[in-house]
Formats: structure tokens, C-alpha cells, sequence
């Protein structure tokens, strides 16, 4: 009689492909200017959800979009000095 059997290492998933690599880790270091950003200009909004945004909450969302644009474009600047080598 054959014994069937799954192929295990096929299946399961090994330590290796449960962390992060150091690279991915460095690239969300980077990025993180960008995501602290992105999520208080999300609580900005989800204040505004359930009433009618007032001036406070008119400044606070510009503010937070002013933010957003603000680390967006310091990390494209970045990724560009990196690609083409830093500047002469």
C-alpha cells in the first residue's frame, strides 16, 4: 500500500518568509515620514465624517494635506539624490 502524503515544504511557510529583510525594513525607515503623515490627515478626516467640518477642522485638514505633500516630496527629493549619486 502507498502512503499519500502532502508535500509539506510546499504548503508551510518558513521562518524566512515570515520577517522582513533588512532592505524592506530600511525602506519603511524611510518612508515613515510619509505614512505619519498620511495617517494624521486620516484622522483629520475621520473627525469631519460625522459633523460639518468648522474652521478648526478646515485648518486642521489643510494642515495635515500640507504635511502629506510636504513628506512626499522630501522622500522623491531623497530617492533621486540616491539614484543619480548626490549632488555635485
Amino acid at each position: 500500500m502507498k502512503l499519500i502524503l502532502p508535500a509539506q515544504d510546499l504548503f508551510t511557510a518558513t521562518a524566512i518568509d515570515l520577517e522582513p529583510t533588512d532592505a524592506e525594513l530600511d525602506q519603511i525607515e524611510q518612508e515613515m515620514p510619509v505614512i505619519s503623515a498620511e495617517v494624521e490627515l486620516l484622522d483629520a478626516q475621520i473627525i469631519t465624517l460625522d459633523r460639518l467640518p468648522n474652521e478648526l477642522d478646515a485648518r486642521r485638514l489643510r494642515r495635515a494635506r500640507n504635511r502629506v505633500l510636504t513628506a512626499r516630496r522630501e522622500l522623491a527629493n531623497q530617492a533621486a539624490t540616491t539614484q543619480t549619486g548626490g549632488a555635485a
